[in-house]
């Protein structure tokens, strides 16, 4: 991949092959950033996991960096109100489905009842494709419809190891201060940790590094807990 002038430029104010603390990664990847926008800033975590493993769940952040999450329910007729009293944008049944078959996609996260994943299976291609397939292990398909819109109001954020058992998560903004953004990775990668298989084995997070969308990564001092 050809980079642009500024983004070279970047290279040249610190060590590529270098391993900061966490602090310290954070404040350079502010330092580094060129573009007029409020860039992202990213963490990828390379794991240590054997063929067939992976490592996926939740996290609330302690520092929002997000617009408030349109979240859609589904749910029996009889717990709609319910839903919407919790927070949900939307909240419906066989309706929802037909709309969503029809090419609405106008929501952010969606949760469901487990009496409705029948339902909401038919639609595993168009959920799949985008990331937004209720699912068990996400806390997404719940019966404690308060709890789950509670939490991801809050800023509860999906992670998940891809097949090369990279983890790759948005965990702030340029513009926060280094130390939220610092915690916000903290959360995560303790997460992570507790998540490690239990037949996983040495040394389980091997690489971590931090950058803003447009920037080169910095690499990051990774020690298991």
């Amino acid at each position: 991949m050809k980079h642009g002038k500024k983004y070279r430029e970047a290279l040249k104010k610190f060590d590529t092959n270098a391993v900061f603390e966490l602090t310290q990664a954070c404040e350079l990847v502010k330092s580094l950033s060129f573009v007029k926008f409020d860039e992202t800033v990213e963490l990828s975590a390379r794991l240590n996991l054997k063929k067939g493993q992976t490592v996926r769940d939740t996290v609330v952040l302690p520092h929002q960096f997000k617009g408030e999450k349109r979240v859609l329910v589904f749910c029996p007729p009889e717990r709609e109100k319910e839903a919407q009293e919790a927070g949900a944008a939307y909240a419906g049944s066989s309706d929802l489905v037909e709309k969503i078959k029809g090419g609405w996609l106008d929501f952010d996260i969606a949760v469901a009842t487990p009496d409705m994943m029948k339902d909401v299976g038919k639609l595993g291609m168009v959920l799949g494709r985008k990331g937004l397939m209720p699912n068990p292990k996400t806390g997404t398909v719940t019966n404690d419809l308060k709890s789950a819109l509670s939490e991801l109001k809050k800023g509860r954020v999906e992670f998940r190891a891809d097949k090369t058992g990279i983890v790759h998560l948005a965990v702030g903004k340029v513009s926060m201060e280094t130390g939220k953004i610092a915690e916000n990775v903290n959360a995560v990668l303790s997460e992570i940790k507790r998540k490690k298989p239990a037949d996983a084995k040495g040394e389980f997070l091997k690489t971590v590094s931090v950058s803003s969308s447009m920037g080169p990564g910095v690499w990051v001092l990774a020690k298991d807990a």
